[in-house]
């Protein structure tokens, strides 16, 4: 006789929702079972369900010690900190990372930045809990999207080969004290630094770190400010040195992320479904032989960092929910050569492309005005970087796309 196994329960904090069939990744890999209702919750529990993480590694690293350990370069004192970790591609990380850098009492702090947990964003779980904001709330979010944009600028205006990308992130420290702004990444779920510098093979949430930038990188820079009570967030990929802009494969992925990231704003406007802006995201990427990252989305955005809605960016989403005036939210395409797939280093941060190859992302916050949309982030007539022509090769058809 078969019997009906009893409901999971959802392992997100105060969370009292069955579970569905999203499991914590590194979970997975460890051997634990852990189930979440939805990617909303999940996130929003990342703090404290990361606690399992380390204590469970810690016992079997007391069992087991590693192997392999990194000595420092007696030269430098630099060290990849994961040397027995699989690599997918090229890209190493370059330890050790600078100190935490500090932030004046002065400028308010998000509820996470003393002890890494958003607190304010579990109390707001599920798709439907979508804030429409008032007239002085949006302009609120236009004053902090202005800033974040001036602080992007500033640190492109830095890339050129050989600066860190430890450079990079004091800049943009340094550059939101000015504007009396918090940087939103800096503790969020223990997120060291103040900026994500994704390069290469890095899809999202690289560390910025002491590896020089190299001639033929592409690096992805995403910043987000937390100014007044609302955070503003956006971020480009730009060619570093003129190797970059000789490989067609680099411009083909940056130039299809920005393109897919243009044609889905275009839709915006009340009455647009979220699951759409998939749908013509990845019909333009698998035109230019790419692939899309499922792993990720645009998000809500507010006085929080993270909320409802989500916007997946792969086609035959099952995203729910219709933008109406005075939403705001980021669409944030991440764009793959090979497979769409992704994988994570042992930072529980850094996540890049499974089999080594390309990857590209643009980001926006926008927000649903009565008749369209307005790009709060939108690039200015100064800003570095921006579109440069496609190459004019013969694409591959045999070129590692997946669906």
């Amino acid at each position: 006789m078969v019997t009906e196994a009893a409901p999971r329960k959802c392992m997100g904090v105060n969370c009292e929702k069955a579970a569905g069939t999203l499991q914590c990744p590194t979970c997975l890999k460890m051997g634990n079972d852990s189930f979440f209702c939805s990617q909303d919750c999940f996130k929003r529990s990342w703090g404290e369900h990361k606690t399992l993480h380390n204590s469970k590694s810690n016992f079997l690293t007391n069992l087991f010690p590693p192997k392999v350990v990194s000595e420092p370069d007696p030269a430098t004192g630099q060290f990849n900190p994961f040397p027995s970790y699989p690599f997918a591609g090229s890209l190493r990380p370059v330890y050790p990372l600078s100190a935490t850098r500090t932030i004046p009492k002065t400028i308010p702090h998000p509820d996470y930045a003393k002890d890494g947990i958003p607190r304010s964003e579990q109390k707001f779980l599920g798709q439907r809990n979508i804030t429409i904001l008032n007239k002085e709330q949006q302009e609120g979010m236009r004053k902090v999207c202005r800033l974040a944009r001036e602080v992007l600028d500033i640190a492109a205006a830095e890339l050129k080969p050989g600066i860190t990308t430890d450079h990079i992130d004091e800049v943009v420290h340094n550059a939101c004290i000015e504007r009396e702004s918090y940087p939103s990444p800096l503790n969020y779920v223990h997120f060291p630094k103040s900026v994500c510098t994704s390069i290469n093979e890095t899809i999202c949430h690289g560390i910025p770190d002491q590896r020089p930038l190299e001639d033929g990188d592409i690096i992805n820079i995403d910043v987000t400010l937390y100014h007044n009570g609302y955070h503003g967030d956006l971020n480009e990929t730009y060619y570093v040195g003129d190797k970059a802009l000789a490989n067609p494969d680099a411009v083909r992925v940056v130039e299809t992320s920005r393109e897919c990231l243009d044609k889905s704003i275009e839709l915006v406007k009340p009455g647009m479904l979220f699951r759409d802006p998939g749908n013509v995201i990845e019909k333009h990427a698998k035109s230019r032989n790419c692939s899309v990252v499922k792993s990720y989305c645009g998000h809500g955005i507010n006085q929080l960092f993270h909320c409802a809605p989500n916007v997946p960016h792969y086609g035959k989403n099952k995203a729910v929910g219709t933008a109406k005036p005075g939403m705001c939210f980021t669409i944030e395409p991440m764009i793959n050569i090979g497979t769409h797939r992704d994988r994570t280093w042992p930072d529980d941060w850094t996540s890049t492309t499974a089999d080594g190859s390309l990857s590209a992302q643009f980001e926006h916050t926008l927000l649903v005005t009565e008749d369209g949309v307005e790009v709060l982030t939108a690039r200015l007539p100064t800003s570095p970087g921006g579109p440069v022509p496609m190459p004019v090769v013969e694409e591959s058809k045999d070129a590692k796309t997946e669906a």
